[in-house]
């Protein structure tokens, strides 16, 4: 590689790996949410009850929990490309078999092994990202990449639920399963290959975690989660509650998915200057929105105009934190990464169920209510954050004094001396290997 080819791949962005990453992330999100639409045509086809067929989603999420850290461990050592490739295509095989099988115990297996694949995809996808693009330009790949996932929860699921009842249950699932093979194809060919440092230290979750801010981020983060799904998934009782008309559902998740595009798209001009700033008043819009919820969410504009505030903050919430963790995890971002995957499934699944607690004690007007206070604790966490978890960015106050700590804390005589070198080292310039 000649000096200007290699200064040029240190500065360009790789957006043709970043559109096949963020088409990755639609397909995972669909894959996940595809079986809660088609739950009445899958029951009938496997000739279970609704509530048995339910467990194809739930067992999902479970493998996610109980897999992503004991797996992410035992593959460390695959190349980032090979290992996505073969993510991709497990998706296919996953898809597929649950499309064609006739017994529901070979679709929940087929199933858990797609989420096996998914818990490993998010543990893989922010740090392969954050090796591909120019340091400074990281913030702007994750927004590309992760619109795949507002995409995703926006157009994917319900796509996917309306092809089912054109096409059927199984077509649908075949067509992910064909769309993944194509995506695998895309991948080996635009993404590039990545090699490992050689004395880079083996992932280790206890060392990520012992990390400064790592922790703060991976309880932050998922309580944010909790309470968006304690709220998203009972925004239709609320809706009915509050003496909206049935069609202000659909066009309620419609505009949260639309406006978390524009979320990402917000995050991704500031999250490499202005980090710090941007999460706390996202974070604090979240919270205002809910609390304003049983009061100005009564009438269709009004909840309109409130739920495309919460999308477009929460859109950009999940791209503040994913660079909060990779920055926080430092040479163990992988692992602390995988931390991050563990405790945001702990989050979504315990947010559906504080969800369900506030539902029933509280009434449909209050889960928003409920759902405030998680996100108030989040805020408290990212407030005192400051050194470590959430520090400020190049366009904020504190930044060069946080820089200088950071700075004398890796000096050669300080623990964890290497991470200044391990970064450099980990740069485009050095990951990016020659293609044959």
């Amino acid at each position: 590689m000649s000096p200007a080819t290699s200064a040029s791949a240190r500065t360009r962005m790789p957006f043709g790996a970043l559109l096949v990453l963020s088409m990755i992330g639609f397909t995972a999100i669909t894959t996940e949410l595809l079986p809660s639409g088609l739950l009445p045509q899958i029951s009938a086809g496997l000739n279970v009850s609704e509530p048995v067929a339910g467990y194809l989603t739930a067992g999902y999420a479970a493998v996610i929990v109980a897999t992503v850290i004991p797996a992410a461990m035992l593959l460390s050592r695959v190349p980032r490309h090979t290992l996505l490739v073969a993510l991709v295509l497990t998706f296919a095989i996953s898809n597929a078999l649950v499309g064609l099988v006739s017994d529901f115990g070979a679709a929940l297996a087929a199933r858990l092994v797609g989420g096996i694949a998914h818990g490993l995809l998010w543990t893989t996808m922010a740090p392969f990202v954050a090796r591909i693009v120019p340091a400074h330009k990281v913030g702007k790949a994750m927004a590309i990449v992760f619109s795949g996932n507002s995409l995703g929860l926006a157009i994917g699921a319900p796509l996917g639920t309306a092809l089912g009842g054109l096409i059927g249950w199984r077509a649908s699932f075949l067509l992910l399963a064909g769309t993944s093979v194509v995506l695998a194809a895309l991948a080996m060919w635009l993404l590039p290959a990545v090699r490992r440092i050689p004395d880079a230290p083996r992932p280790s979750l206890r060392k990520a975690a012992t990390q400064p801010g790592v922790m703060s981020v991976a309880i932050a983060w998922p309580l944010m989660l909790m309470a968006h799904f304690a709220l998203f998934t009972f925004i239709a009782p609320f809706l009915r509650e509050a003496g909206l008309p049935d069609y202000s559902i659909t066009l309620s998740l419609t505009v949260l998915g639309v406006s978390g595009l524009v979320g990402i798209w917000i995050a991704g001009v500031t999250v490499d200057m202005r980090p710090r700033r941007s999460l706390l008043i996202t974070t604090a819009v979240v919270a205002v929105v809910f609390l304003l919820l049983p009061l100005g969410g009564v009438t269709v504009p009004g909840a309109l105009v409130l739920m495309a505030v919460w999308g477009a903050a929460f859109g950009a919430i999940g791209i503040y934190n994913q660079s909060a963790i990779l920055r926080a995890g430092k040479e163990y971002r992988e692992a602390a990464n995988g931390l991050t995957v563990l405790t945001i499934q702990l989050g979504i699944t315990i947010g559906a169920l504080y969800g369900a607690a506030a539902l029933t004690t509280a009434g449909p007007l209050l889960v928003p209510v409920a759902a405030a206070l998680p996100v108030a604790v989040a805020l408290v966490i990212v407030v005192t954050g400051r050194k470590h978890a959430y520090p400020p960015g190049p366009k904020e106050a504190g930044y060069l004094a946080a820089e200088q700590k950071t700075a004398l804390e890796h000096t050669p005589d300080a623990p964890g001396a290497d991470v200044v070198a391990a970064d450099a080292a980990d740069g485009p310039a050095a990951d990016v290997s020659a293609r044959a």
